[in-house]
């Protein structure tokens, strides 16, 4: 019995070590302190946004890739209502202005408040299709607004084919919609936010050629009257998914290549 004791254990052994590393790096995230207090009420708001961005001599780098340096004096202007800063990260050097004042000194909070983003894996929860439109306003959105968000974001059609319509639970990550319906899921919740400023992370690049049309059909109508910030690979295969009568973008080389 003791050597089978010994042998079963000793089977196990790799994966208590593996869970062991694991538990290190759960403690290690939740005891990382961000340089960005996201509970901090103080900063200013502004009572008219107008969406202008402008970043000044701008130098930074991701926090976890210090050797490669993704921005180095970095100036650009864009201004309102056209197209081409969440504040997730701390630049390096410089500084980034909206509506002519830094950042740094608005609310943090009512700061992401003006910027919607539509990424390239759009992150949806394990509710109903209403409910996950209503998130982009805190849960507060009304009926009204989350019919026009879905409408413009052509995803009307499709839910009201579904069973249970906006009841519908989209599973886990929207594990129960396609790409292209959860894409448009994210496109319309954005647009219950009703942000100034717009960020088009990749928003098109995984999807087929059918879904790619109608959601761009869907990204255009949103980007009118916006401030949008287009975020595309250096990939020429994806320069034509994104809104081309921009008058900037932001081109991320892949830079997989130094790592």
């Amino acid at each position: 019995m003791t050597a089978l004791g010994i042998s079963q254990s000793s089977s196990i052994a790799p994966d208590c070590s593996k869970a062991k590393n694991a538990t290190v790096s759960i403690f290690a995230i939740i005891d990382h302190k961000s340089k960005i207090d996201t509970s901090d009420e103080s900063g200013m708001t502004l009572e008219n946004v107008k969406g202008e961005i402008e970043f000044c001599h701008v130098s930074f780098k991701y926090p976890l890739m210090p050797d490669i340096q993704i921005f180095q004096d970095l100036n650009l202007s864009i201004h309102a209502a056209r197209n081409c800063i969440s504040n997730y990260n701390q630049i390096d050097i410089g500084r980034i202005t909206f509506d002519g004042v830094e950042i740094q000194k608005f609310k943090l909070e009512w700061l992401r408040q003006q910027m919607g983003l539509v990424s390239q894996e759009p992150i949806l929860f394990n509710d109903t299709i209403r409910a996950n439109f209503a998130f982009g306003k805190e849960g507060n959105a009304t009926e009204a607004e989350i019919y026009a968000a879905s409408k413009l974001a052509n995803a009307h059609n499709f839910i009201s084919t579904l069973q249970q319509g906006y009841d519908t639970m989209v599973g886990e990550r929207g594990i129960q919609l396609s790409e292209g319906q959860k894409q448009r899921v994210a496109i319309a919740r954005t647009i219950v936010k009703s942000p100034k400023i717009l960020l088009l992370d990749e928003a098109t690049n995984a999807l087929d050629a059918e879904s790619e049309i109608v959601v761009q059909d869907a990204l255009d109508r949103v980007m009118k009257n916006r401030t949008k910030v287009v975020v595309a690979s250096g990939e020429p295969r994806n320069f034509n998914q994104v809104d081309m009568s921009c008058n900037a973008m932001l081109l991320l080389l892949q830079f997989i290549e130094y790592m």
